[in-house]
């Protein structure tokens, strides 16, 4: 299954225009509140109409302004999981799922796929319950059975963990990850939370203010942001400007530190960012004496904030991430793999 997305729309002064292809994947729209990505989603199931450009699922044209192609929601094949899950509160777990299965007839067929969706969701034993006698998880998994039981050519799940608590939210990750291999065909999400995104999807489009400012499988993306906006996205905490020295090299004018770097640099070098993890106390590479601001104590790290002995005292301080089990000794020097030196383009 294949998915090619290239529209425009017009929101008041906000403009969407956002441009990607997917296939058997499960691809992340990760941005902010208010990028744009919901609105996409809501494009491509139909229930809004772009202004113009063209979506494509499986060879099939959904919407093609040119042609005038813009196929009715229930004629485009495409699950779109809601924030809310919209479960009917009327109706029981069976009934919410058959839902799914309006337009077949033979019941010895939707009897057989409604068992077949209920052990893929582990949803045995609770088909008599009404959603409100349901956990949050529960209720997500009646939900994406609902849709999954129809076979769709493409499912969209829209901030699918928003509502639930921390401690939930990273058990039915798993669960949800399981459940986009057994349905193996493409996948969209949309999500602000990095670390869910990281978690679950092959590749990430960063959506900001409306456009896709790239698209790349996920660790390719964390490791190498290439762009100030996709390193800010994607949580890097220290990012400056610097200018390219050499080959291998690039200087830090904030800081005051040269470092060196596993790649090649290309012309356009316009800052570096160093993750808060990527900080190392005994690396040898990029290694500079540093002083101690403040450390700021969380559960299972601390975070300290540091500055470089030549660092411009207008600039701000430096985040290093360590375990609790792991504290800076003296002399304090720090250094930074070169494969950790993050260069940003343009």
């Amino acid at each position: 299954m294949s998915l090619f997305v290239d529209f425009r729309k017009r929101l008041g002064d906000f403009c969407l225009d956002v441009c990607f292809e997917t296939s058997d994947d499960v691809l992340g729209l990760l941005g902010a509140s208010g990028s744009g990505k919901s609105m996409t989603l809501k494009c491509i199931a139909g229930i809004e109409r772009p202004d113009e450009g063209k979506i494509v699922l499986d060879g099939v044209t959904l919407f093609d302004s040119e042609k005038r192609i813009n196929l009715p929601p229930q004629k485009r094949n495409v699950g779109y999981l809601f924030q809310s899950y919209a479960l009917f509160p009327n109706m029981n777990v069976r009934q919410n799922i058959l839902c799914g299965l309006h337009s077949e007839t033979d019941k010895r067929i939707k009897e057989r796929t409604l068992a077949g969706i209920l052990e893929m969701t582990q949803l045995q034993g609770f088909e008599k319950h009404r959603p409100h006698e349901l956990s949050g998880g529960q209720q997500q998994r009646v939900a994406l059975a609902r849709i999954l039981v129809g076979s769709p050519n493409l499912l969209m799940l829209d901030e699918p963990f928003s509502a639930l608590d921390s401690q939930l939210r990273a058990r039915l990750q798993i669960e949800m990850r399981e459940l986009l291999k057994a349905f193996g065909k493409s996948v969209l999400m949309v999500t602000h939370d990095r670390t869910e995104a990281y978690r679950l999807c092959h590749q990430i489009a960063l959506v900001d203010g409306g456009r896709v400012l790239t698209q790349k499988d996920t660790k390719a993306l964390f490791a190498d942001p290439e762009s100030r906006e996709a390193a800010l996205m994607t949580g890097c905490k220290n990012i400056t400007e610097a200018e390219k020295t050499g080959e291998f090299e690039l200087f830090v004018p904030a800081w005051g530190v040269h470092l060196t770097t596993a790649l090649p640099l290309r012309e356009g070098l316009t800052a570096v960012g160093i993750r808060a993890h990527y900080f190392n106390a005994r690396t040898s590479h990029n290694r500079y004496p540093v002083r101690f601001v403040e450390m700021i104590e969380e559960p299972f790290e601390n975070i300290f904030q540091f500055r470089y002995e030549g660092q411009d005292e207008n600039s701000p301080d430096l985040w290093w991430h360590l375990p609790k089990d792991r504290m800076p000794i003296e002399p304090y020097e720090v250094g930074i793999a070169p494969q950790n030196v993050l260069p940003l383009y343009g």
